[in-house]
């Protein structure tokens, strides 16, 4: 057995390289992402970016020798460690898989199994890929914890996965992606949801394992700022073809195509230096993507050229790459500095919490809460996964019942759940969901998922509803056809849109978002701010925001409050607390936030 681990130990680093590569639909013919070319150096991360549909998971997946059902791998190579993987039977890519690539998944609550303890979940990834003894097999397992700083004593090795925070869940599947000791993993938005804290200690993680074994990553994500801390490299990926790829510091300092310098418009700045600006309109799908460039449509420097042809590849600095046929002209257009949002005068208080605590049976989860909202009034609340965030969002909406102290709207008490309170508070208080896959009824078209909130709310006719429905759609901009799509025909950031108008449909006075924009793409997310503070300023709404994402808060809040431990530590004007925060725990916040440096001479036009 010792031979097998130090063969294990001493095996040269391999890279990972695609070339040419083309994944279409196999009824259709339609390409999914086409001519691919990437390559990954042992030790070296690159970073997969660009809006959801782009094809960056596609890419991720092909490493691994995986096509979703309905695709193909119509042209092209992909290489691990000099082996063909399309060449490999179904057998060999089973050998490969954990042992020499491996894979950390979006979403490790899914991804772990729930019937199984910790420590077996690692010794069977282990003993399925790599023939060890028993004793060398349980120091792998202790080992591998120890590398994503999480404690390797028994007493965790015997935990469930839901015993274990988000943070502890996602280092648990890093744990498991590279106690086989692969050559190249892929990561698929691994820190998507994680709060800034945990984000860091796994970033941090992912890097020094990658370097320490010499690992080639491919890290894919549409969080740039995530990319520009983690990444030696970066690709842009749209509409299934790499449209930028080069060094990440010459990526974020100097963009060269149009769309890439759109994409860092959209990422909020933490010091407010740069306006943040969605892209207008939406990426086309396989199947329905125009002559030329795709991206055409959507860009301010399109001519007659780019409608006709899509560009070749040009190099442009050693190593970094450009499909574009204007990219100097790309370059040299004017930046844009922040404007700061309109300024929004707060009116009288809405809502009041005074002396909040709350309970998760035995355990005490908010102390002492004391908070206030007032009209026109947008305010931020931060924290760590676990700080009570969400429990004090749903004690406000009336979700979490098992609390003490006051919470009042227009100064009149509130019961502690919505069950008890009259219909009128109900329709005051709305309540939009981080997910709107799933906070939104599969079987129902939009137009009846709206039209179920007015009938609970505004008695009326059909017709009535009918028209309310697409007035509701048109003030989140949506067309009004979008009434008779159901969930599934929607994307992301329009889900989320619907969500939203579901809520507004009720004509609250105050709404409460609970991470509203963290598995959205930059574009779709600043998108999605903009309709908020719209609505905030034409309906007079108060919106109690939600999220972990410091830089966010500067486009969208007035103020914010830090919350740690049940506690708010912090609150105050969103400018004062970001440029002198008094408490430690925001300094370490703001600390671990990502950044991205942007000199003011390439700033994103």
């Amino acid at each position: 057995m010792s031979a097998t681990v130090d063969e294990d130990r001493t095996r040269p680093a391999s890279s990972a390289e695609i070339a040419g590569l083309r994944i279409e639909l196999t009824r259709s013919g339609a390409d999914v992402v086409d001519e691919i070319a990437l390559h990954v150096a042992p030790g070296e991360v690159l970073g997969l970016v660009g809006e959801s549909g782009s094809g960056k998971t596609t890419v991720g997946m092909a490493l691994l020798g995986y096509c979703r059902p309905g695709g193909r791998v119509a042209a092209g190579d992909v290489r691990i460690a000099d082996r063909e993987i399309a060449a490999c039977s179904a057998a060999e890519l089973r050998g490969l898989r954990g042992r020499v690539v491996s894979y950390v998944p979006q979403d490790p609550g899914t991804a772990l199994n729930p019937a199984l303890r910790i420590g077996r979940q690692l010794r069977e990834t282990l003993a399925a890929h790599v023939a060890v003894g028993d004793a060398e097999r349980e120091r792998r397992v202790r080992e591998a914890l120890a590398e994503v700083a999480l404690p390797d004593d028994d007493a965790f090795l015997r935990r469930y996965p839901h015993q274990l925070s988000g943070g502890q869940q996602q280092r648990v599947a890093i744990a498991m992606a590279f106690v086989c000791r692969p050559s190249v993993i892929v990561c698929d938005e691994p820190t998507t949801g994680l709060d800034v804290t945990t984000q860091a200690t796994v970033l941090a993680t992912l890097r020094d394992l990658c370097r320490s074994h010499r690992v080639a990553a491919l890290y894919v994500s549409h969080d740039l700022a995530v990319v520009a801390e983690l990444a030696d490299r970066v690709a842009v990926m749209y509409a299934g073809r790499i449209v930028e790829q080069g060094p990440a510091r010459a990526i974020f300092a100097a963009p060269r195509h149009p769309y890439t310098r759109r994409l860092l418009r959209a990422v909020p700045d933490l010091e407010g230096r740069r306006a943040v600006v969605g892209i207008e309109g939406r990426a086309p799908l396989p199947g329905a993507r125009p002559d030329g460039c795709f991206f055409a449509p959507r860009c301010p420097l399109a001519r007659e050229d780019c409608r006709a042809e899509f560009p070749p590849v040009t190099a442009v600095a050693d190593g970094h790459t450009v499909r574009c046929h204007h990219a100097d002209e790309a370059l040299a257009a004017p930046s844009r500095r922040a404007t700061g949002s309109p300024a929004v005068a707060a009116g009288e208080p809405v809502l009041t919490v005074a002396g909040l605590d709350a309970h998760h049976a035995s355990r005490h989860t908010l102390f002492g809460v004391e908070l206030e909202l007032r009209r026109n009034d947008c305010l931020a609340l931060v924290g760590e996964s676990g700080s009570g965030k969400t429990t004090l969002a749903r004690c406000i909406a009336g979700l979490h019942g098992d609390r003490a102290g006051s919470v009042r709207l227009h100064g009149t008490e509130l019961a502690k759940t919505a069950a008890g309170r009259p219909r009128e508070v109900r329709r005051e208080i709305q309540y939009v969901f981080q997910n709107p896959y799933a906070s939104l009824n599969p079987r129902r078209t939009v137009g009846q998922t709206i039209a179920r909130q007015l009938e609970l709310f505004f008695p009326g006719d059909a017709r009535d509803r009918a028209r309310r429905v697409a007035a509701c759609l048109e003030r989140v901009a949506l067309d009004a056809g979008a009434a008779n799509r159901f969930p599934d025909q929607l994307s992301g950031g329009e889900r989320q849109r619907v969500a939203i108008a579901r809520a507004l449909a009720a004509e609250p006075s105050v709404l409460v978002c609970d991470e509203v924009t963290s598995a959205l793409d930059v574009s779709v997310q600043a998108a999605i701010v903009d309709l908020l503070r719209e609505l905030q300023t034409q309906m007079g709404l108060s919106v109690l925001f939600v999220t972990h994402n410091l830089a966010l808060i500067r486009t969208i809040a007035d103020r914010v409050a830090v919350m740690t431990g049940g506690r708010i530590v912090e609150q105050g004007a969103v400018k004062a607390v970001f440029t002198a925060p008094a408490a430690p725990y925001t300094r370490e916040l703001l600390a671990n936030t990502p950044r991205i440096d942007v000199a003011d001479s390439a700033a994103p036009a």
